[in-house]
């Protein structure tokens, strides 16, 4: 089994910025990517950030320089740092991660469970 953990979301005004955090933990063997998605009300949930393990970076067109994700692989956690943020960045953040785990995991898929982030005045 793999946990994700999540944290760093809030209350936060326009233009201000939050730091998400999200660790994995359990029986991994190795991880491949690490994302974080969002997903406002009556909306699809969307790629926001992901990272791949080697430092590979593709970003929402609406978050290009003013998201930033990061990871740390030795405490198998990422960040998304969030500057300059909008009303329209408000959502709940989920983080994902794959990779593969030690038998029997195998294959794994893993979500967190989610952090809310509202940006408004």
């Amino acid at each position: 089994q793999v946990q994700l953990v999540e944290s760093g979301g809030g209350l936060v005004q326009p233009g201000g910025s939050l730091r998400l955090s999200c660790a994995a933990s359990g029986s991994i063997l190795s991880i491949e990517a690490m994302g974080w998605y969002r997903q406002a009300p009556g909306k699809e949930r969307e790629l926001v950030a992901i990272i791949t393990s080697g430092g590979n970076t593709n970003y929402a067109d609406s978050v290009k320089g003013r998201f930033t994700i990061s990871r740390e692989n030795a405490k198998n956690t990422v960040y998304l740092q969030m500057n300059s943020l909008k009303p329209e960045d408000t959502a709940f953040y989920y983080c994902n991660v794959k990779g593969l785990g030690y038998s029997p995991v195998g294959p794994f898929d893993s979500w967190g469970q989610g952090t809310q982030v509202t940006v408004s005045s």
